[in-house]
């Protein structure tokens, strides 16, 4: 078994890519529609604690891709699984490209376009690369890294970074901001947590707010992102933190999976994540149903996971649901627009990433302005038609099922752990835009890329699979 000892071809490329999907956490957090509104880092400091501009992600992926299509036509492969799981995203891809022809805003669209193409080239690579030699387990290493790094960073924010600015704002507001650098000050009022009322400089009250509440967001660029992120990744990191350490020491094993399941918990539990919440809450009981029980205490088991979900879930958000429940009316309101538009533009839609132009004529009087749908799958309709949008479901949906069929009963619960985190990510795209943010989509799709991969490749008779079994 040298080959699973030293690191072959394949192997390095999986590591390089994995590295590549770490950065695009840490870095490439944002929508891609808000590419402008980043500035680009101009110093070491900067460089390291600050987002990227989103395209660079676009310059970063090209060599890679291009060196991954090199290895794919080296080895002269055979498409894991059904033909129309290939067809379907090129068929997808093409329309958002007739779509782009006739869209209103031509800078979104573009920014858009080099979003959709690297998921289409993630998803690619994972089917042909990843499941081949075990790579997948190099591909892990850089995700997983910059996951636990992600993870950390939210709950800094909550235990120490916004107590600390809150109490930093109200205090330069009480001394007259003397007690702040200038350089510091200025920064503040780029970033508008310092605004100008009535020619004074104040707290701005939603920066305050937001630091009150303490929702994270670790690299990301809102909460409910970093909760979409622990959806997905969560469930393998918590596999390999059992299995993989059966190895070492107690002691040192249980640190191992003590600290996987707090990061994992407390930074999920402070996204203040709803809709995240209820989704762990269904694949939770799900799970429960592959385990070798009777019948009817799977049955209990399921009603106590949903009693307590549900009531750890009306504590946890009664003030939320109390004050209106403000965020799940705005987006009945985005998604009210969205089939609105999609009417208006049936064939094309109005563009690739152009919801809000739309949107800023059959918004609500009283709605907040949205740049996105908060929905992945009526975006696709609103933006690019109703082809484009019946397309895109049809790639997830045929391919979620086509892999849930194959890996439902197999042995192999690292793969399975991988298909939950992919099955719940995609369940989110119906209240997020993920596919939207660089850092969340091409993650999921070169996942979804590598199941297909693993599961076309006959799972229950695949060596990983007696691989995992020796060590479960």
């Amino acid at each position: 078994m040298k080959s699973e000892k030293k690191i072959t071809g394949t192997g390095f490329y999986a590591l390089v890519f994995g590295l590549f999907l770490g950065l695009a956490i840490l870095k490439f957090g944002n929508p891609v529609i808000l590419d402008q509104k980043i500035t680009p880092p101009v110093s070491p400091s900067e460089f390291w604690s600050d987002a990227w501009p989103t395209h660079w992600s676009n310059w970063i992926l090209l060599p890679l891709a291009l060196t991954g299509a090199a290895l794919v036509f080296a080895s002269k492969p055979r498409w894991p699984g059904t033909r129309r799981l290939w067809l379907l995203p090129l068929l997808w891809f093409g329309w958002q490209l007739l779509s782009a022809t006739q869209t209103v805003d031509g800078n979104l669209t573009a920014t858009t376009l080099c979003q959709f193409a690297g998921c289409l080239a993630c998803y690619f690579i994972g089917a042909f690369i990843f499941g081949r030699e075990r790579a997948w387990r190099w591909l892990l290493i850089g995700v997983l890294m910059t996951f636990a790094f992600c993870l950390v960073r939210g709950i800094n924010q909550r235990l120490f970074e916004f107590p600390q600015s809150r109490q930093m704002l109200l205090e330069g507001a009480r001394t007259g901001w003397t007690n702040i650098p200038p350089a510091m000050l200025l920064e503040m009022k780029r970033d508008k947590a310092v605004i100008n009322t009535n020619g004074v400089d104040v707290p701005n009250p939603a920066i305050l707010a937001k630091f009150a509440k303490g929702r994270v967001m670790g690299t990301l660029v809102y909460p409910n992102a970093l909760a979409g992120l622990i959806l997905l990744l969560l469930p393998v990191s918590l596999i390999l933190a059992f299995n993989s350490t059966k190895q070492l020491r107690p002691p040192i094993r249980a640190t191992v999976i003590t600290l996987t399941i707090f990061l994992g918990g407390a930074a999920f539990f402070w996204t203040g994540s709803k809709l995240g919440w209820l989704i762990a809450m269904v694949i939770g009981g799900a799970c429960l149903f592959r385990l070798q029980w009777p019948a009817r205490l799977k049955w209990a088991a399921l009603i106590a996971v949903t009693v307590i979900g549900l009531g750890i879930f009306t504590m946890r958000f009664h003030s939320y649901f109390a004050a209106g429940a403000t965020s799940v009316g705005a987006r009945f309101d985005y998604w009210r627009a969205a089939v609105e538009t999609t009417f208006k533009h049936p064939l094309l839609g109005t563009g690739p990433g152009t919801f809000q132009r739309p949107y800023a004529q059959l918004k609500s009087p009283t709605a907040e302005m949205a740049r996105l749908a908060h929905n992945d799958y009526l975006e696709q309709f609103s933006d690019s038609g109703i082809v484009g949008g019946t397309l895109y479901g049809a790639w997830i949906v045929l391919s979620l099922l086509t892999i849930g069929r194959r890996v439902w009963r197999s042995a192999d619960v690292v793969i399975f752990a991988i298909f939950l985190g992919v099955f719940a990510w995609f369940i989110q795209g119906f209240g997020e835009f993920s596919l939207y943010v660089p850092a969340l989509a091409w993650t999921a799709f070169t996942l979804l890329g590598f199941l297909l991969a693993m599961t076309g490749n006959q799972i229950d008779k695949h060596p990983m699979t007696g691989y995992f079994a020796r060590r479960t």
